[in-house]
């Protein structure tokens, strides 16, 4: 523990929230943070080093890497604040050349100690017949995660201490790695803050600059909710949860592609034939009612009916109203689980050729989702341009299981379980595989017909 957190009384609360002050006085050689983006740490680490790098005994140089330059002089200006905030005997070297071979450039502050605060950029060759501590910032963000480990890693040989923070950027990379190690228990100290810890531990307030309410930090996250935009920016950046964009079925632009503001809007209805695809819920997941009409080759949106706890009475209705407003060639219910009753329903009301009941088995999903894939790259479909409807199409996933299988499934979230995605793909199906009722007469009533005819 550096003198200065362990003598100084009300430093570490005046100047940090909760989360940022068990940070520092965590006083393990290895430690990681898997945070949200904007909640300070870059800010109390920075505090860290300058302490480390200043102390009168057991000072040691610090070799600093985010993901950018911008980010890396961020920091130096952190490492300033503090050192004139503690009237530390400081100079400010701006940006130096420390290795004239490889062109490497640092951002440098100098101590009285004569130990230095070097910020480097991201390149690997930058750590090499260097020592002492080692900070990596968003480190999952790094162009070469796995060169610059191998290279960075000797630099704490004669036993400096080590810090990694980043938020995620997916799960195909060493930070991931690292972190999921750490939860395992290993020799790394792990910390974990969202931006709910954060807020619930003065951030919001913080930003404000003065006490606020329950409701007010409710409103003030949900304003960072919407600035996030999508699920998967909100649950990384923001929720230190990584998610793996690879194994999206739909990616984000290939829906915005097929997103558009006349989606979604029943007074557009122009009359012609719809599909509809039904997903049903009753308790944890919605019961979704997707409208397609098909215009030429494109099929528009034109409406999308989200039901959340209601009776089956009222998911009935809702049902009959559809019906009644469109002219619905073919209507394909999800008749998995719960669904079979309702199906059955359903056929016994609008008829066994207009009503087809879906079982979700593995082949089902995917033979669902690959036609419905093939829509969006074709551009044959109009989606509306909604938040929720635009995650629940992003949040399937192509997962194959050990046995080699494709698995087509969703984490469950706030916004449901894809519900609206495969209400989507029912009403997609119900356009690709229209039943006709097959006309015909029997065998004997042609051949009677012949024999009066005279022509048998």
């Amino acid at each position: 523990m550096t003198p200065l957190l362990r003598g100084a009384g009300g430093v570490l609360h005046e100047y940090f929230l909760p989360y940022q002050s068990k940070w520092l006085t965590d006083t393990s050689r290895f430690k990681i943070c898997e945070k949200s983006r904007r909640i300070g740490m870059t800010y109390a680490q920075a505090y860290e080093d300058v302490l480390d790098a200043a102390k009168s005994k057991g000072a040691m140089d610090v070799w600093f890497s985010s993901a950018d330059q911008s980010a890396a002089r961020e920091y130096i200006l952190y490492c300033a604040q503090w050192s004139k905030l503690f009237n530390m005997a400081a100079k400010e070297l701006g940006e130096i050349v420390i290795d004239s071979d490889n062109d490497i450039k640092a951002y440098v502050i100098e101590f009285a100690s004569g130990k230095r605060i070097n910020a480097l950029s991201s390149n690997p060759k930058a750590f090499r017949s260097k020592g002492g501590k080692l900070v990596l910032d968003e480190y999952a963000f790094h162009k070469q995660p796995e060169e610059l480990w191998k290279a960075a890693i000797p630099v704490v040989t004669w036993g400096y201490p080590v810090r990694v923070l980043s938020t995620h950027n997916g799960m195909g990379n060493r930070y991931y790695r690292m972190a999921e190690d750490a939860k395992k228990g290993n020799s790394w100290s792990l910390h974990s803050t969202t931006i709910i810890d954060a807020v619930e531990q003065g951030l919001a307030a913080k930003v404000k600059g003065r006490k606020l309410t329950g409701k007010e930090r409710e409103a003030w996250l949900a304003e960072q909710r919407d600035a996030a935009g999508d699920e998967e920016t909100w649950q990384q950046e923001y929720m230190c949860n990584p998610v793996d964009e690879a194994t999206s079925w739909l990616t984000w632009e290939l829906i915005a592609s097929c997103e558009h503001d006349d989606a979604g809007k029943p007074e557009l209805y122009a009359g012609g034939p719809c599909y509809v695809g039904m997903d049903i819920g009753r308790r944890r997941n919605l019961t979704v009612i997707w409208v397609l009409e098909k215009t030429g080759d494109v099929y528009w949106t034109r409406e999308v009916v989200r039901m959340k706890g209601k009776s089956f009475a009222e998911q009935d209705a809702e049902e009959d109203r559809i019906m009644k407003a469109y002219k619905v060639i073919r209507f394909c219910k999800d008749q998995t689980g719960m669904g079979e009753k309702p199906v059955e329903d359903s056929k016994r009301k609008y008829g066994e050729y207009t009503v087809e009941g879906v079982l979700f088995t593995g082949a089902v999903k995917q033979n669902l989702a690959t036609t419905g894939k093939q829509k969006f790259e074709d551009r044959l479909i109009r989606i509306p341009a909604d938040r929720v409807i635009r995650e629940s199409h992003h949040s399937v996933r192509k997962i194959l299981t050990v046995a080699g299988n494709p698995r087509f499934d969703a984490d469950r979230s706030e916004v449901g379980h894809a519900d609206e995605f495969w209400a989507d793909m029912l009403a997609l199906h119900a356009a690709e595989t229209p039943y006709q009722k097959i006309e015909y007469e029997k065998v004997q009533s042609r051949k009677s017909a012949a024999f009066q005819s005279g022509t048998y």
